[in-house]
């Protein structure tokens, strides 16, 4: 459906994709996982023909972009991560203007619009204009625009962000909906959490490169000899979280909340050290679990930094 090979782009002498190369298949939800930077947004704007690469070959749905770019468009729905509506036009007439941009016209063109207006859950709202709108409804008018058309491709870039728990909730149920539906989606997100709820397989990337691709279950894989220690207690400091972070064996240590959790290639090995330091420090432990590899934790054995950093 969509393939990539070798893709370098520059912006000055900033590296931005860093020879890239990677195969979507019809009818996933391919995540791509990284922090704000990592190169996301260009691997998308070059996928849609927004920009040219400097190197290597892009096919859309076995048309090449370099020489079908208008055809690639048509089949493409791009959910932008800045918001692209116009603020004094009614809901309706931004769906409408979008939906002609794809050649829908008369009968058909009211159908799909009223169609993705009720998707969107702002049926009621045709004739509202986003100035007035949340920043979620806003959103999902983003999506409706992006969907009148009935791409077989649906590109959304970190459309969460900036959002209510309601608003961001009903996009994601959207996008399971809309690959129930047939579409083939690609979705960016610097949240773990969102990548691990809906995409059927994951690209992680940092640093313009694309460190690893697959399943939840495949990624972990990889990182099958570190384990997290999670440690409940009373009490915890700063400065036995430092002390455990020195201890040699100990890849990282940070506090949520209550809990310490431990990033270690050998849990059983290091945790009578980790008890001594706390009960050094007065911390009173309550509970003590050893857990499997999360995303979190391959994106930090990858990369090494953590995927807010």
């Amino acid at each position: 459906m969509i393939r990539l090979r070798q893709v370098l782009k520059r912006y000055g002498s900033t590296i931005a994709l860093d020879n890239i190369s990677l195969d979507v298949s019809t009818g996933e939800i391919f995540g791509f996982l990284g922090p704000n930077g990592a190169g996301k947004s260009t691997a998308i704007s070059l996928i849609c023909g927004l920009v040219k690469p400097d190197q290597g070959e892009i096919s859309v749905d076995g048309l090449d972009i370099r020489h079908n770019a208008l055809e690639v468009k048509r089949r493409l729905g791009l959910v932008p991560q800045e918001i692209a509506l116009f603020d004094n036009l009614p809901a309706w007439d931004n769906v409408e203007f979008f939906a002609k941009l794809a050649g829908l016209r008369g009968a058909l063109l009211k159908e799909r619009v009223s169609e993705a207006l009720e998707f969107a859950g702002l049926a009621d709202k045709a004739k509202g204009v986003p100035k007035g709108f949340s920043g979620g409804m806003k959103r999902r008018l983003n999506i409706a625009c992006a969907i009148a058309h009935r791409p077989k491709i649906i590109i959304m870039d970190e459309p969460t962000v900036g959002i209510d728990p309601q608003s961001r909730n009903h996009i994601l149920e959207s996008v399971r909906q809309l690959n129930k539906l047939g579409s083939t989606i690609i979705y960016t997100t610097h949240y773990m959490e969102e990548a691990e709820e809906i995409c059927s397989r994951i690209g992680i990337i940092d640093h313009g490169r694309l460190v690893a691709t697959g399943t939840k279950e495949e990624l972990r894989l990889l990182v099958n000899e570190e384990e997290k220690i999670v440690i409940e207690g009373t009490d915890l400091n700063f400065t036995c979280l430092e002390q455990i972070k020195a201890l040699g064996l100990v890849k990282d240590a940070r506090t949520k909340g209550q809990s310490l959790e431990i990033l270690t290639p050998h849990a059983q090995t290091i945790l009578q050290d980790i008890l001594f330091i706390l009960q050094r420090n007065l911390v009173k432990v309550r509970n003590i679990t050893l857990v499997e590899p999360d995303l979190e934790t391959v994106f930090l054995s990858l990369t090494g930094r953590k995927l807010r950093d």
